[in-house]
């Protein structure tokens, strides 16, 4: 519990999938961290307003609202929350930034690179003014991967030679689910490469301290037709199988990419919702000249590690059990061998920007560690309309000057 009087009013526009994981978030933060602010669930927003009423009700928020502006405009909310599709996050934040709150952004944080760009220099003027802003990679905050970092960082797998990074799903396998804003580029910005194929790209320029210099990449959308919903939620749709309606599928359902580290490295990237039986499988292998770790969420209370300094009659992969109160995040939680799960990540997201914010700090992912992402995915597309043509990423801090 926070000991503290102060407190951070949050106002989220956004309430389904996302919505529901951050919200879980800020009501347990202060419950498990003694934190130097206390958050205050002020209010919720969302375009439906029998929707957004019961969200406000089921998820624990004060009061609701069907018009964002109205939330930024409001005296009593100090951090806005975006958890919308990615059409909206640009105008939402550029927005709330020049209001003065602090925001955290979903990602990937924006649709095109511009508008990446955009919000990068806004943050980096409110910056200045001292309103903090973050992007939602969450799954830096699982503490295996935390752990994974540290150790690269303290030099325990010597010089990284390759990464290899897979996340996979299987929830539009059926040709005949609908064509919810997911499948839409006007609204998700990409596919599988965007939505999930961006958490392995932060995630392993994170933990290896590396960026993605250049890359050559395949996409491929294997159903180009869907049915069109007569209501969806998260990844959830329905449609009501009275007529032919059909509509475009606008992205990608899979990319691979081949992609080189600016340390030297080589690395393989595969992000595909076209895995027959992968539900959400993310796994993270890195080879270097000491060692390999490797992250498996569904097995994420773990890491594998090699250690080639050991005697060779003692070398072999190790199984880390990353439950320990000094691991990462974990004092707060249970005892030892006591695991942890998937919506852990995201308190540990809102502990760490609670803690930010309050101290006046500047917390990572920033929204110029979110371009950089996004770089790499426009390079990834590029590289695809090419016909897999080696492609550079473009560089992001010579163009991001205010």
């Amino acid at each position: 519990m926070s000991t503290t009087d102060r407190e951070l009013r949050v106002g989220m526009v956004g309430y389904a999938f996302m919505g529901a994981a951050h919200s879980q978030a800020w009501r347990t933060v202060n419950r498990v961290y003694d934190l130097p602010a206390r958050v205050r669930m002020a209010a919720i927003c969302g375009r439906d307003a029998g929707k957004v009423a019961d969200a406000a009700d089921r998820l624990g928020w004060e009061t609701y609202t069907t018009d964002w502006r109205e939330l930024i405009a409001r005296d009593d909310i100090d951090i806005v929350d975006v958890c919308t599709p990615g059409d909206s996050h640009a105008e939402i934040t550029l927005a709330a930034l020049a209001a003065g709150k602090h925001v955290l952004c979903e990602k990937p944080l924006a649709n095109s690179v511009a508008e990446a760009r955009a919000m990068t220099a806004a943050a980096a003027t409110a910056q200045a003014a001292g309103i903090r802003s973050m992007c939602g990679f969450n799954y830096r905050r699982v503490p295996a991967v935390t752990m994974m970092q540290q150790m690269v960082a303290a030099g325990r797998l010597g010089t990284i030679r390759h990464v290899r990074a897979v996340y996979l799903q299987d929830w539009i396998v059926d040709p005949q689910f609908p064509l919810v804003w997911r499948l839409q580029k006007d609204k998700a910005g990409s596919g599988a490469l965007g939505d999930i194929g961006a958490h392995i790209i932060d995630l392993t320029q994170f933990v290896t301290g590396q960026r993605i210099s250049g890359v050559s990449a395949v996409t491929e959308t294997f159903v180009k037709e869907r049915p069109l919903p007569t209501g969806s939620s998260g990844l959830a749709a329905t449609v009501d199988g009275s007529g032919p309606a059909t509509g475009q599928v606008t992205v990608d359902d899979a990319a691979i990419f081949l992609a080189r580290l600016d340390g030297g490295g080589l690395a393989t990237y595969e992000a595909s919702r076209f895995a027959t039986g992968r539900k959400n499988a993310l796994r993270v292998e890195i080879n270097g000249s000491l060692g390999t770790l490797v992250f498996d969420l569904e097995r994420l209370n773990e890491l594998e590690f090699y250690d080639a300094t050991r005697p060779a009659a003692e070398q072999g992969f190790s199984r880390i059990l990353v439950t320990e109160g000094d691991h990462p995040y974990m004092s707060a939680w249970w005892p030892p061998g006591h695991i942890i799960g998937y919506e852990h990540s995201f308190t540990h997201q809102m502990r760490d920007l609670v803690e930010a914010v309050a101290t006046g700090a500047d917390p990572a992912p920033s929204f110029a560690d979110a371009l950089q992402v996004q770089l790499v995915l426009d390079a990834v597309e590029r590289s695809a309309r090419l016909g897999s043509a080696w492609t550079e990423v473009e560089p992001a801090l010579a163009q991001v000057a205010v």
